[in-house]
């Protein structure tokens, strides 16, 4: 185990930045005392906030930048823009040098990707990096990706990301042989697009490398957990996280307005309090803040940009635990265990970042 984690963070990403994000590191150094952070972005704004956590000053640094880049701006604008002197780009480039085990940022998802891809350079054997999420279900947490990192995929890209998310559950569960499933329209083997039952061709022939290839899953076996990790392409993982969060919150809604009803169901919820709010606390999307960007040679948490101090908590300890597990160790074994994936990745062009 590392002595001391150090995590890197862009204190000027998000919609609540920066005192959002150093509240949030605030309550993350409670629960794990042995952390360092270093801040980028605007000291003028940062150094107050660091003033009112004395717990937190001794173990921060501070690197001033003064480009921020907003949550609306293309890829390749913010690239442009803010390649070498934001403080998005300084936060992955902390990882690059070696001073930060790990990079954080609530900024713009697309420009985020893009500046990671660009500074960190995709791991030998990926094609394209994805975005994976911790997602809570009736069993327990798995991990679902590619979440929105390209939209689109071929064969050999849903392989890749059944080689990340495997690896990735192999460091968060430690679980020497995920589960493996391909999202699809059935479990049946004729269906499906052609790309997706290649995929599964693949798959189902290095099964044991690392991982168990379960086969095809559909979306009701994201929240029973039937596997340890499902795979698929960008737009349909979105889809299926913000169609989540969405359900979540209607659901809790529902819940409030009937405990709120009558005077019945108000007394009720208060006999029933605890498990109330042990209920609010699962279905808080806060608790699981955090994207993980894998595939490239260097590890980068994406928080929920509208997140308060709690989610960054979250995110920040992700961080930590995928610094702590030596995620970039497992990627690299799971990957000279799989027998048939071979091919090298090129080096990223411009149109890739506009596209991320």
């Amino acid at each position: 185990m590392t002595d001391s984690i150090t995590i890197s963070v862009d204190a000027m990403g998000g919609d609540h930045a920066p005192r959002a994000v150093i509240h949030g590191a605030h309550l993350a150094l409670k629960e794990r005392k042995n952390t360092r952070f270093v801040f980028h972005g605007r000291q003028e704004q940062i150094a107050p906030l660091l003033d009112e956590f004395p717990a937190l000053k001794p173990v921060s640094t501070v690197r001033h930048c003064e480009t921020v880049i907003a949550m609306d701006e293309k890829p390749s604008q913010a690239l442009r823009k803010g390649k070498g002197t934001s403080s998005m780009w300084m936060a992955i480039q902390s990882v690059k040098d070696g001073e930060a085990d790990v990079a954080i940022s609530g900024g713009n998802t697309g420009a985020l990707m893009a500046m990671a891809t660009f500074c960190l350079r995709p791991m030998e054997g990926i094609s394209r990096p994805g975005i994976a999420a911790i997602w809570p279900t009736l069993r327990s947490d798995i991990i679902v990706l590619d979440m929105g990192a390209t939209i689109g995929a071929d064969a050999r890209q849903l392989v890749d990301y059944a080689i990340l998310g495997s690896a990735l559950a192999r460091a968060l569960f430690d679980a020497e042989s995920p589960s493996v499933g391909l999202l699809n329209v059935g479990t049946e083997e004729v269906k499906g697009l052609d790309y997706i039952k290649e995929a599964g061709r693949m798959l189902s022939e290095a099964s044991g490398a690392g991982f168990t290839y379960h086969g095809f899953v559909e979306g009701d076996d994201i929240g029973k957990g039937t596997v340890d990790v499902v795979v698929t392409e960008g737009f349909v993982g979105n889809v299926a996280l913000k169609t989540a969060e969405g359900t979540a919150r209607q659901v809790a809604s529902y819940l409030r307005s009937s405990l709120r009803a009558t005077l019945m169901s108000r007394i009720g919820a208060l006999f029933a309090s605890s498990a109330l709010n042990a209920l609010r606390r699962k279905m808080d999307p806060r608790t699981v803040n955090g994207g993980v960007f894998m595939g490239l040679n260097g590890i980068v948490i994406k928080s929920h940009g509208g997140t308060d101090e709690i989610g960054y908590k979250s995110a920040l300890g992700l961080a930590y635990e995928m610094a702590r597990s030596r995620l970039m160790d497992k990627v690299g074994d799971t990957m000279h265990r799989f027998p048939i994936h071979k091919a090298a990745a090129g080096t990223p062009t411009e149109t890739e970042a506009r596209s991320a």
